[in-house]
Parts: structure tokens; sequence; C-alpha cells
């Protein structure tokens, strides 16, 4: 995973210096159909985020296909709504509202155009092995020497991050337990190894996550409602997006993909043994496989 993850962030850093006018910058033209001549979109990526990666190697397929020009650009997600603020980024595909990435509408809403939500059945989680002796997070403290006395996060700055840090440890008494933040990928090598070994271990995940089609893990439950409830995958587009590609922000804003779909999307990208440089054609024949589906997003 960590490989893979790291392609990714070259690949976007590729796609960067490679750059040389974005969408928010361009010149545009009017085809009567509210869509500017210029087709050429940038499109914000969350580092780590495998929904949004998922999402967005999905339309720039579909993009692509109607002449769309798309680049993907990888960074974490408080620069990817900086970017859209100032139209660096035309579109990214992964705002979790009403609650994750809010503080980021509340800073820079003026400046951002919500496009809707395309997945419902988010939520934040800390997520154990099937197997493990307790069901809530009120019994983890008492069971923390199982868990070798600690929770494994991902990086210090992400929401999630947060939410376990501020109200979760405080709430259920974890303070004695080491929370480790890194990185999603070593969250999910941390994961996997302790797996592969039979051992108990606890992890901050979130739903939707390949992690969960992958491996035999479960969520805790939070009785106190730390996490909070579940939310939206919305698209999120700079100002005057909806203006200047109408069209395009229609089918957006139409677009729906469940979960079983996109773990489907997801474990073909990366359960594959595949890297970021296959993406394409992996979505390409997973695109075959649901053509149905796919035709439906720009009719």
């Amino acid at each position: 995973m960590k490989k893979r993850f790291m392609t990714s962030i070259a690949v976007g850093a590729v796609a960067l210096l490679g750059l040389t006018a974005c969408a928010g910058s361009a010149d545009t033209g009017d085809n009567g159909s509210g869509d500017g001549d210029s087709k050429s979109l940038t499109v914000g990526v969350f580092n780590g985020w495998p929904e949004g990666e998922a999402a967005s190697y999905l339309w720039k397929a579909v993009l692509e296909e109607k002449g769309y020009d798309v680049t993907l650009e990888y960074a974490d997600a408080g620069p990817v709504f900086a970017g859209l603020s100032t139209g660096d980024y035309d579109v990214a595909f992964d705002g979790w509202l009403p609650l994750t990435h809010q503080s980021y509408m509340d800073e820079y809403g003026d400046s951002l155009e919500d496009l809707g939500s395309w997945n419902d059945d988010a939520v934040l989680t800390v997520a154990v092995n099937e197997d493990a002796p307790i069901t809530s997070l009120d019994e983890l403290a008492d069971h923390a020497d199982e868990f070798g006395n600690r929770i494994v996060g991902i990086e210090p700055g992400a929401g999630l991050t947060k939410a376990v840090g501020e109200q979760t440890i405080p709430t259920y008494g974890l303070d004695g337990m080491e929370f480790l933040t890194s990185s999603t990928p070593a969250m999910l090598s941390e994961l996997s190894a302790a797996l592969d070994a039979g051992e108990n271990v606890a992890v901050t995940l979130w739903r939707p996550h390949w992690a969960y089609d992958e491996y035999p893990i479960r969520d805790l439950e939070d009785p106190e409602g730390t996490l909070g409830a579940s939310e939206g995958i919305h698209s999120i587009a700079r100002s005057g997006f909806g203006d200047e590609f109408s069209e395009l922000a229609g089918w957006i804003g139409d677009w729906k993909l469940d979960s079983e779909l996109l773990y489907s999307l997801e474990n073909a990208m990366y359960n594959s043994g595949a890297d970021a440089s296959e993406y394409e054609s992996i979505v390409a024949d997973w695109i075959a496989e649901n053509q149905e589906y796919v035709d439906g997003l720009t009719s």
C-alpha cells in the first residue's frame, strides 16, 4: 500500500510540474451550452483517501471520452480546499459533510460550490479485528493490554485524527493508550501485519473503505457518538464552475455511487497488485464491466 500511495503522490507531482494553466484561470468562451470552449479541468485528489482517488479516476475516464482534458493533482485535504477557493483546482470529489470537512467549508465556502453528495454512507470509525474480545469503545480501556496499549491512526492533520484525539480518547478514558499517527498506508500496513499474526489491533478508519471488503474487521460501537453520525461525500467545485461548465455540473450533481459498487472499483485498483501507473487501464476495464452504470452518468 505504501508503495502504491507514494506512487500516487509522484503521479500527482508530475502532473503539477507539467501543468501550464489551470481551468480556474484559463480564458474560456461560451459554446452556447453554458460550458466554456476550454475543456481543461484540474481535479484535486486528497492524499490517502481511496474513495476520492477512485472517484477521480472514474470521472477522468468518463470526461476524457467527452473531450475534456483532465489532470489529477494530489494534496492533503486542507490545501485542496484552499486551492479550490483560489481556482487552482476546478473540482474535488471527497468533501465529507457536514462534519469532517465542515471547517474548510466555513473558511472557504464563499469561494466554493457544493455540487452535492454522491455517497451518503460515510462514517468515521475505530475498527478492530473481527474476533476481537470487545464490541464497543467503552470496553477498550479495560482491554487495552490486549491491544498492545495502542490505537493506530492515520495522518496527524486528518479530521478523523482530530475527532479521535479530542473526542473519542478522553470520552472513553483511553488516555493511557498510545495514539500512533503517521499515514493511512502505515495504518493499513499495521492492520495487515496484526491480522496476519493473529493479534488484536485497533485502528482509526472510515466507511466506505476497501479495507472492509479485504480484511476480517468490524467497527467498535460508539455509544457516546464521539465520531459523529453518517455523512455525505460531496463534490466540491471552485466558484463559477456551475456557470462555466453547466452540463458537467449537472452530471456531477446527479451522480450517485453506492458503497458496494465503490468497493468493487477500489478493490480493482488497490488489491490487484497494480501500481498507480496502471490505474487508468484498470478503471477502463471496470467501466467495461459496469457500462450501463457509467453510461448513465452523462445521460
